[in-house]
């Protein structure tokens, strides 16, 4: 079985790729189906790619190799970027079904609708889990005794 660490960078890679579907959704919807010619709407969607697509990237990118010692904490505050923009996403699409955004009402849950609504709880789902392992793997980091000179040690058994 997979350890937590894999299981982590693999949600962290999977809840990019699907903020990333999120982002080229709406950008096949501002091209094909002419939302940019919808004021306001269209500019969102527009901005909707370029920002998960920077986020997706920042998710995606060798932080550690780069930013070393603070790579954990960019890859923490990336993903809850992107849980924010995926779940924002959401409860857009469910306000223009419901009565309206910006003047614009959203008819129906066809095909690209769809596919965004599922992409987005994909997105929320697996960078949620991320920040979750992640954490909870601070969490032990902080309760191991330490060894001296600074290092820590796991915990000795009780049993001989």
């Amino acid at each position: 079985m997979a350890d937590r660490r894999t299981i982590a960078q693999l949600a962290r890679c999977l809840g990019a790729l699907a903020l990333l579907g999120v982002g080229v959704d709406h950008l096949e919807q501002f091209y094909v189906d002419s939302y940019s010619a919808i004021p306001t709407i269209g500019t969102l969607f527009a901005l909707d790619f370029a920002s998960a697509t920077v986020v997706a990237l920042g998710l995606l990118a060798p932080i550690g190799r780069i930013a070393r010692r603070w790579a954990k904490p960019a890859r923490t505050l990336l993903a809850v970027i992107g849980i924010s923009f995926a779940a924002g996403s959401l409860a857009a699409l469910l306000v223009s079904e419901n009565g309206g955004l910006f003047g614009f009402s959203e008819q129906g849950y066809r095909e690209a609708i769809v596919i965004s609504i599922v992409l987005e709880v994909a997105a929320i789902t697996l960078l949620g889990l991320f920040l979750a392992i992640a954490e909870g793997e601070a969490r032990e980091r902080r309760r191991a005794p330490r060894r001296a000179g600074g290092a820590r040690r796991a915990p000795r058994s009780t049993a001989s």
